[in-house]
């Protein structure tokens, strides 16, 4: 392969905005990348994102400011060279037999990773694919699978592991800054989407088979990867998940209902985690719930001290930002690593771990064989709820125990 990476981009939606935002800031650091096609079953979609002037409005963002689907739209005319031909398709499989691209960027409804996947990598396409991987464990295990047979790169969008106070924070725990980790402890509960918006304007996110579950799957994955990251692998999960709000709605902005859909999937989960390493975990989070939200990044104890807040509190009384420990302590080689070219953007850095991992052979940061086990987490907290025990998330990953799963694998044939 010439240093030069072709894209293909599927699922021209909600979330396209911010990763274009990131191949943005990668072309203007000099990277050498092309995106050369766009792919969405509905063609206006992908018009609304090639360039000025064609398609349809763009629609408003949805989410509070700072969130991913909170970004400005843009258009790819707007940062690639206006001779680089964008060819548009409203059939993925004819994008990838017709369009001349090396790899595929994929950003559609969870249901369908798994296909647009496999037969991407059958295509000899390395494949990178939204958090979180599959929807359900065993159709992620099949794309690792199909991605070790191919040999072919195999990622997840996983933005949360590339936003710099993250990668400081990890680098503070593994330089044993406050000693081994004992327990954890984070919350997210309430808040923009609470108690009973559609999530992110998008009805697929609370039915069963296009989402697999819902808020312990789509925002569940994002931390428990993070504190896997921290304090290594789970051991065993013990958990519950409700659904409190069982109809969910959109509202004009008069407030007035102008849809209405009912609820196949959890609102609300809390878990505790065993880690192997001994440490202990509390996490929970909801997108549910009346009144004013609670919202805690993770604080994480150790036998020396603890981080809370993005501040380091160690026993002998010293308090110090994580920043400050990170730019004071850390060599150059170190922040060259985590933050190339000096970005910080996380899309950005996400997808040039991707294109990196092409051009070198290696594996992404957070690998399809990550993901995988990201997403057994998750469903182990489910699969804890319905079996009224703590399981194993060796027994999820390894499909010993899918009780909550089995329908929605008999229903994709997997």
């Amino acid at each position: 392969m010439s240093k030069k990476i072709k894209v293909g981009l599927v699922g021209c939606g909600r979330i396209m905005p911010i990763h274009l935002h990131g191949y943005k800031a990668l072309m203007e650091k000099g990277f050498e990348v092309e995106i050369r096609a766009l792919c969405d079953k509905h063609i206006e979609n992908a018009l609304r994102f090639r360039k000025r002037s064609e398609g349809s409005q763009p629609k408003d963002p949805v989410g509070p400011p700072g969130d991913p689907l909170h970004a400005p739209h843009i258009y790819v005319s707007d940062f690639q060279k206006s001779d680089i031909d964008i060819e548009l398709y409203d059939n993925y499989k004819n994008m990838l037999k017709e369009a001349d691209i090396d790899a595929v960027d994929i950003y559609t409804s969870v249901d369908t990773h798994h296909f647009i996947t496999i037969d991407s990598l059958y295509e000899d396409k390395h494949v990178m694919v939204e958090k979180p991987i599959a929807i359900t464990v065993k159709a992620a295990r099949k794309m690792v699978e199909a991605a070790e047979k191919a040999k072919k790169v195999l990622g997840v969008g996983e933005g949360i592991h590339f936003i710099p106070g993250m990668r400081k924070t990890k680098w503070v725990i593994d330089q044993g800054c406050i000693g081994n980790i004992q327990l954890v402890f984070q919350a997210g509960l309430g808040g923009w989407w609470s108690p009973d918006k559609i999530v992110a304007e998008t009805p697929w996110r609370h039915l069963k088979l296009q989402a697999g579950g819902g808020v312990t799957l789509d925002m569940g994955v994002h931390f428990l990867s993070l504190l896997r990251s921290y304090c290594g692998e789970v051991e065993s999960v013990q958990g519950i998940v409700r659904i409190f709000e069982d109809t969910r709605v959109n509202r004009d902005k008069t407030g007035k209902i102008i849809q209405r859909i009912k609820s196949e999937v959890d609102d609300t989960f809390l878990a505790i985690l065993k880690f192997k390493s001994g440490a202990l975990g509390q996490i929970s989070y909801s997108w549910a719930l009346h009144g004013p939200p609670i919202m805690m990044f993770p604080t994480i104890y150790g036998t020396k001290g603890s981080i809370k807040s993005n501040i380091v509190n160690l026993d002998d009384g010293t308090k110090t930002s994580v920043n400050q420990l990170f730019d004071e302590n850390a060599s150059q080689g170190i922040k060259d690593k985590f933050f190339p070219y000096g970005l910080t953007d996380a899309a950005a850095l996400e997808t040039l771990d991707f294109l990196n991992a092409i051009l070198e052979g290696n594996e992404m940061e957070i690998s399809g064989k990550e993901g995988l086990k990201d997403l057994a987490i998750a469903y182990a907290i489910i699969e804890s709820s319905y079996l009224d025990r703590s399981v194993l998330v060796d027994d999820i990953e390894k499909g010993k125990t899918s009780f909550y799963e089995n329908d929605i694998n008999k229903h994709f044939d997997l």
